[in-house]
């Protein structure tokens, strides 16, 4: 038993009679801010993550594996992290080297690691937000957080929603939810902002719409 383990024992020692909150919660507050058309909503989307400096592409389910292959070339990305559920199709035009994501990677594996391409679970138009939740096309949380260069598709409309209340209802709060808004970026005490601290220097979010 480690000290994670020993500590989280006592809490549920400590909680184990507890009464239950049962206090109402409300859910009076605004799902959504105006009202917009599902073309509006995907603009919005598009608009809010070039805000956040990710670079945003549209596209249809035909052209998408050509777009990716071209992306990864202009990056001149060797190797790709790919997770175990991902679409075989998407990396079908690309000449990279294809690396798998396995438990056993380290932190050094994966740095070496030129792009990763990714699914996600649902996109939040009115904060131009990504949210993975480690499903089979999206694989373990890090490999998101380490490689320099991710590129996420997102189909259109189907997992696009306006607010974070409709993205919520989506989610399993369980799951291991990864919440993306823009290239990993801060800043100090200046304000000067520095990229690829905690994350990719570089997103690029692709919108894949129906044929």
């Amino acid at each position: 038993m480690n000290s994670r383990e020993r500590i989280l024992g006592r809490v549920r020692r400590a909680l184990a009679d507890a009464p239950a909150d049962e206090t109402p919660v409300s859910r009076d507050y605004l799902r959504e801010h105006g009202q917009r058309t599902v073309a509006q909503t995907v603009d919005l989307l598009a608009e809010n993550l070039a805000d956040y400096r990710a670079l945003v592409h549209r596209t249809d389910p035909g052209r998408l594996a050509g777009l990716i292959a071209a992306l990864l070339d202009k990056r001149g990305a060797a190797s790709v992290l790919v997770p175990p559920g991902l679409d075989e199709g998407w990396l079908a035009a690309t000449g990279a080297t294809r690396v798998a994501d396995r438990a056993g990677s380290t932190p050094g594996e994966l740095d070496r690691v030129d792009s990763v391409v990714t699914g996600c679970a649902v996109a939040i138009a009115e904060t131009g937000t990504l949210v993975l939740d480690g499903s089979p096309d999206q694989g373990r949380r890090r490999i998101t957080l380490v490689p320099d260069h991710h590129i996420c598709v997102v189909r259109v409309p189907g997992q696009v929603v306006s607010s974070v209340p409709q993205g919520l209802e989506r989610l399993d709060p369980a799951r291991p939810l990864t919440w993306i808004s823009g290239p990993s970026a801060t800043s100090d005490i200046e304000l000067d902002r520095v990229e690829g601290v905690h994350g990719p220097r570089t997103l690029e979010v692709i919108l894949v719409g129906e044929d």
